[in-house]
């Protein structure tokens, strides 16, 4: 009875998504309140809806309703409860699911949260919106029904795939799904836009926020997403350039780029144009991830594999949907543009060179995705793109863009000139010519990359310091000046200041993983120890050991350093129920680097081990942690929350722009 529930409650959403399509956009053309109010309506329906199909699910996952040929295919009876919670979200149909929910929950937030805006645009978007979510939740129900019977009722399921057997699973989805659909919001306000031929500095503002927070979503999962990778896959990387892992990076770096267009559009009335179409790439690109991992056409661990059809269905809905909306884009664009000019030396121009290479490092990662992809397409051949090719083309275009990242938020709006930039980046250039000095001096020329990438985090962390500085003013006047300037700034200056200095540890955990990390392969019997690191290690013991789902087998290690001995238990497990091996790595972390430890397979009574040494790995995510606590400092700022008046725009329009 629960699945039907859950498959009513579908289908009702599907029909109230149509609904949503069509009437407030009719409403909003006839000047209609009553059609226009329906909208607002019908998206918190469509939330309360999905919310209750996908609960529906989750408790046939947790009571193990093997009836369901969902839970049959991804769930067992031995499989902890919590696993078999988290395998709701672990196949294609579950995950679609997900996917819809979450898009009808950010709907439903701009109906619920969105009274302070003009009642049009509202009902534009949330128009676009149920555009979107009706599209998605006819291919749920009528390509991949999560609640399908199955007769007769198999006495046992499948289990869960070994490798999703993972906490990080229970949050690495939801996170970046969060991300993935949170900017579908951004298209639906630059669609509304076009529609209604009106964009301002206060709609960038209204746009501004659910931008941020798909933004700092988006960074947690792909940060969790690494890790896990790093930690589950026993293969001792961060990141390999997967294609699914370019196809979060992707709209990863457009939402970079849209959110710092927004800033110029909400202060100075510029990039109008630019700052809709980064809008419309951008949840585009997040849609192409949802392609890739349904399409069958790539092998990843990240993917679902699942047959081509599908994934033929989610790229025709993308290419109509990103088709209309360019074609959109064309025709309105032209006749937006505003009047606000400013010089070569500004804010804005640092900013729109920023978004250009962050457009140029997304169109290399596309590349390097989708090239191979083509060639078999279209031939025989078979090649591939791994991290050569990336490191020769994307790496020298994001360095470059962190020199900018740190140069922009010190210049002035309009108009700027050499001299006084020079007084207030001189702090962070000298930071950075002082490690690039030592490095030299340290490691010689032949680690000169090293050097310029170390120097590059230099940069950025003490520009981040500069920032702060340079508005309390300190030097400048007494103590207490600066001290109530410092009460005084905003929430969203603090924010960019760790968000930059996130990518600054980022920036040294790469370099430093890149530059010093050192492996071994070796075999090794009870009670032998081996010099690795500047640590002795010492195989201890190999046992087996029973788990609930599970047989492992667990290599006790001991690592050494002068009197201090740290035991560490690395494993190899075996799932009877899927017949699959998966590695569990042994890791002593550190904040100067990550002891790696895996076993291998036995050979004899010796026992084949395989050793990393990954310097300074852990400040590449606790980087990614600063990021995104920066952007929730900035998504907290007062003036997000102040809001404007219903129907009034606290900004004066753009110059230029079209009538309502």
């Amino acid at each position: 009875m629960i699945a039907e529930i859950g498959l009513f409650a579908l289908g009702l959403a599907l029909m109230l998504s149509l609904t949503q399509a069509v009437l407030p956009l009719i409403g909003a053309a006839r000047g209609d309140a009553a059609l226009m109010a329906f909208g607002r309506t019908a998206a918190v329906l469509v939330a309360l809806l999905l919310t209750v199909a996908f609960l529906c699910l989750m408790q046939a996952f947790a009571a193990a309703d093997f009836s369901v040929a969902l839970v049959a295919d991804h769930a067992h009876s031995t499989q902890p409860l919590a696993y078999r919670i988290a395998a709701t979200w672990g196949n294609h149909e579950g995950s679609m699911l997900l996917w819809v929910l979450i898009l009808a929950l950010f709907g439903g937030a701009v109906a619920v949260f969105g009274d302070n805006l003009r009642q049009t645009l509202q009902a534009r978007v949330l128009a676009v919106q149920g555009m979107t979510g009706a599209a998605f939740l006819a291919f749920s129900l009528f390509t991949s029904n999560p609640f399908r019977r199955l007769d007769p009722v198999p006495r046992d399921g499948a289990e869960l795939n070994p490798l999703l057997q993972d906490p990080g699973l229970v949050f690495h989805p939801p996170l970046l799904y969060l991300g993935y659909v949170g900017f579908s919001v951004a298209f639906s306000f630059a669609i509304a836009a076009l529609i209604e031929g009106r964009v301002d500095a206060a709609w960038a503002r209204w746009v501004r926020p659910w931008v941020l927070a798909a933004w700092i979503f988006l960074t947690l999962g792909i940060s969790l997403g690494s890790f896990w990778a790093y930690y589950e896959l026993g293969w001792g990387g961060w990141w390999f350039w997967d294609p699914v892992e370019n196809a979060s990076l992707m709209p990863w770096l457009l939402g970079t780029a849209l959110l710092h267009s927004a800033i110029v559009l909400e202060r100075r009335g510029a990039l109008v144009s630019w700052t809709i179409l980064l809008a419309i790439l951008t949840f585009s690109f997040s849609l192409l991830g949802t392609f890739l991992v349904r399409s069958g056409i790539l092998t990843s661990v990240h993917s679902f594999a699942v047959d081509a059809t599908r994934g033929v269905y989610i790229l025709v809905l993308i290419a109509l949907s990103r088709g209309v909306a360019l074609a959109l884009f064309a025709w309105r664009a032209p006749q937006m543009r505003t009047g606000a000019l400013f010089g070569t030396i500004s804010r804005e121009a640092s900013l729109t060179v920023n978004n250009l290479l962050l457009m140029v490092a997304t169109v290399t990662v596309f590349l390097g995705t989708f090239y191979p992809i083509i060639v078999e397409t279209l031939s025989a051949d078979k090649i591939s793109v791994g991290p050569p090719f990336y490191t020769v083309t994307f790496v020298p275009i994001f360095a470059l863009l962190l020199l900018f990242v740190t140069v922009g938020p010190m210049l002035n709006w309009r108009q700027d000139n050499l001299r006084t930039i020079w007084r207030r980046v001189r702090i962070p250039a000298i930071a950075a010519a002082a490690v690039l000095a030592v490095a030299l001096l340290w490691f010689g020329w032949r680690l000169v990359l090293t050097g310029l990438g170390l120097a590059l985090s230099a940069w950025l962390i003490a520009g981040a310091g500069a920032i702060l500085a340079q508005r309390w003013r300190i030097g400048e006047s007494a103590r207490r000046p600066w001290l109530q300037r410092a009460r005084t700034t905003p929430l969203a200056v603090y924010g960019m200041v760790l968000a930059h200095a996130g990518l600054g540890v980022t920036t040294a955990g790469v370099t430093a993983m890149a530059a010093w990390e050192q492996s071994r392969v070796l075999t090794m019997r009870s009670g032998e120890a081996v010099d690795f690191a500047g640590r002795s290690v010492r195989l201890w013991d190999v046992r087996e050991v029973q788990g609930p789902n599970y047989v492992a087998e667990q290599g006790i290690f001991h690592l050494q350093k002068g009197s201090r001995i740290d035991e560490l238990i690395a494993e190899r497990r075996f799932y009877p129920v899927r017949q699959m091996q998966t590695t569990e790595a042994a890791i002593q972390p550190h904040i100067l680097g990550n002891y790696y430890v895996v076993i291998g397979d036995r050979q004899g009574s010796d026992q084949v081990v395989r050793l990393y040494h990954h310097p300074l790995v852990g400040w590449i995510w606790a980087g990614s942690l600063l990021m995104a606590a920066g952007g929730a400092a900035s998504l907290c700022d007062r003036r997000f929350r102040l809001g404007l008046r219903r129907g009034t725009d606290a900004a004066a329009p753009v110059p230029n722009a079209l009538p309502a």
